[in-house]
């Protein structure tokens, strides 16, 4: 009877040692043809804790190897670089600029200027970031995205002051008066302007994601410094300048000239758009916006994988190695942990439930092997690691860890009362979207609500900010638009050198959409302050319209074009996740400054004529008076300075 016993006991370790056996046949090491081959590398310290300079010595190391007939590939969790910070694609972008800023002041101390005081600032934002990288976590693009922030709106909020000074100067007001008068007034709708995007990047701290709350505090510290170079810096070479800050034509009539009231540009116009052109151009921004918003409708988050790295990388090679070799599963195998019912199992009957889940979740048509890997002493917990059938980033395992974490996966099986866990590179990238898509619509609510406040207050109107903040979505809904096309079906992916598609990097639409509310706030700014003015002073709605955006929209393009060209800049880089926000940067501004303020807004206000500067007179009671562009000291100045000449 002992031997029966243990013949049974005997042939029972057996079947499970052969069930083990055909569960773990999916999940070699070595490929079928035995050309590629996996290696694993543990460390003594958790993932987070890691030296990521031990980590490259580590991949370094088998790279110089040098075995024979061996060619080592480590993987994106070895190869980690650290993105170039500047490259000749940045330098380009911001000679471009500089051809801008040279065409629009005609003088090459004029373009100089907002160039210098721009670097200087970066220079600042930027060391001062990577000084507390040693104590501070941050990913490797926080100081870039500063860097790009920080160039951009430092360069335009120098020219707004710039800008403003040279008109004064050319109307005939004495230098001093004049870099006065600006700071007072572009540089108080600069500080203003500066602002709204400090506010809406720390407003990322909000999301509960650590590393994006820290991009945003960063980026945010660089476009404060940005602003407070532009009121100090900037006037203060103003001073030093003087007045070959114009071209010789314009000291030569700026020293006839009587001081006047800037935007003398809008003071000649007479009468509004044409209705009808004003109609056909609303019917077509619209059109525009939402042909150019559909993609959004597929639009997926996560993190990109080694599938979108540039090709000549070792990350990319090994990827692709794998996915030929083993599966594409095989990029970031899942981690299970299963919860046992039964806290005083026996070692063979846990292996019997360790096994029986394995086999239940490899049938499923998204997982391609599902393997015990162990058990805790108690025989409590018991471990599995599962390749999927697609690659980390792709919507079936994005599908599959949802499910697995969902009551029921095991439903009607003998192990239904097993309570799994899912753990993974691949599945923290997916809770990391999760928690990220879930704060945006919460994220948009607060920028829209600050949006609607700051335009009631400064332009005393309920329709204007309205149409700007409806704007503002559909310039954004159109960038998400054009970015999934690109990065996510594929559109156009020669052109940026993407070797991959793939969902849209997590925290980029929360990113864009923080970025471009402050930007869009500085356009709407420098435009609808000039048709409030207008309005205030007697011109008819619809030819005030036409004033403020005569008055503002030579600025304005100039400020866009420099933007456009600054975040262009890093498109062309080898780092997917630059090249995605740079882009989107890029076309956001484009749209929001070309499409919605220079045309549909103006537009739509023409259309509404008186109905666009209502405002409830309760509500123009409580409201604070918050004269952004310094009227009042525009006009205290102008008086004091009646027949200042050169």
């Amino acid at each position: 009877e002992t031997s029966r016993q243990e013949l049974e006991d005997g042939q029972l370790e057996l079947d499970r040692g052969q069930a083990m056996l055909d569960l773990s046949d999916g999940m070699g090491t070595v490929s079928d043809d035995g050309d590629t081959a996996l290696m694993m590398i543990n460390f003594p310290q958790a993932a987070q804790e890691l030296d990521m300079e031990e980590v490259t010595a580590v991949s370094q190391t088998l790279v110089d190897a040098d075995i024979d007939g061996v060619e080592v590939l480590p993987t994106q969790d070895l190869s980690f670089e650290m993105p170039a910070m500047f490259s000749m694609a940045e330098v380009i972008g911001l000679l471009v600029a500089a051809v801008v800023l040279l065409v629009m002041l005609g003088t090459f101390i004029g373009a100089g200027l907002p160039l210098l005081n721009a670097l200087i600032g970066v220079g600042i934002g930027v060391a001062g970031a990577m000084s507390l990288s040693g104590a501070i976590e941050m990913m490797s693009i926080t100081p870039i995205l500063g860097l790009m922030l920080g160039l951009a709106v430092g360069i335009d909020y120098s020219l707004f002051i710039l800008h403003r000074h040279r008109q004064q100067l050319k109307d005939g007001m004495g230098v001093t008066d004049s870099i006065a008068l600006a700071n007072g007034t572009s540089g108080n709708a600069v500080i203003f302007a500066g602002a709204t995007v400090v506010i809406a990047l720390l407003a990322l701290n909000v999301t509960g994601v650590g590393f994006l709350g820290m991009m945003g505090t960063v980026a945010a510290f660089c476009v404060l410094v940005a602003a407070l170079m532009a009121v100090t810096m900037t006037p203060a070479l103003l001073s030093v300048t003087g007045y070959t800050i114009l071209s010789k034509k314009e000291r030569r009539s700026a020293g006839r000239a009587k001081a006047r009231p800037q935007q003398h540009n809008g003071d000649k116009v007479t009468s509004g758009m044409r209705t009808g052109n004003t109609v056909l151009a609303t019917v077509g921004a619209v059109a525009l916006l939402i042909f150019l918003a559909l993609p959004v409708g597929s639009l997926r988050l996560g993190l990109p994988d080694a599938s979108q790295e540039p090709a000549d990388s070792t990350a990319y090679q090994a990827y692709q190695e794998t996915e030929e070799s083993f599966g594409e599963g095989m990029n970031s195998p899942l981690l299970v942990l299963a919860d046992l019912p039964d806290s005083d199992l026996s070692e063979g009957e846990a292996t019997d439930q360790q096994i029986a889940v394995a086999e239940h979740l490899a049938e499923r048509d998204d997982v391609e092997t599902a393997v015990p890997t162990g058990m805790n002493d108690d025989h409590s917990v018991i471990a599995l690691a599962i390749v999927p059938t697609d690659g980390p980033a792709s919507e079936s395992t994005e599908n599959l860890v949802h499910e697995l974490r969902a009551d029921g996966v095991l439903a009607d099986t003998e192990v239904a009362d097993v309570e799994l866990s899912i753990a993974g590179a691949a599945a923290a990238s997916i809770d990391i979207s999760d928690v990220v898509a879930d704060a945006l619509p919460v994220y948009l609510a607060v920028v829209i609500g600050l949006s609607l406040l700051l335009m009631i207050m400064v332009f005393r109107s309920l329709l204007l900010p309205l149409v700007a903040t409806l704007g503002f979505v559909g310039s954004f809904a159109a960038t998400m638009g054009i970015i999934v096309a690109i990065f996510q079906w594929g559109w156009f992916g020669d052109v940026f050198d993407i070797t991959g598609t793939g969902p849209i990097l997590t925290f980029l639409p929360i990113l864009v959409m923080g970025i471009l509310f402050g930007l869009s706030m500085d356009y709407q700014l420098f435009t609808a302050t000039g048709m409030r003015e207008a309005y205030v002073q007697g011109s008819a709605p619809k030819v005030a319209v036409r004033k403020g955006l005569v008055a503002g929209r030579a600025v304005v393009t100039a400020a866009a074009l420099i933007m456009i060209s600054v975040f262009a800049g890093f498109v062309f880089t080898d780092d997917v996740m630059i090249t995605s926000i740079g882009l989107a940067l890029a076309v956001g501004v484009l749209l929001d400054a070309f499409v919605v303020r220079l045309l549909l807004v103006p537009s739509v206000l023409h259309l509404l004529g008186p109905a666009a500067w209502w405002l409830p007179k309760w509500i123009d009671r409580i409201l604070p008076d918050v004269d952004v562009e310094g009227a009042a000291l525009e006009e205290e100045i102008i008086k004091r300075s009646q027949g200042a000449g050169i």
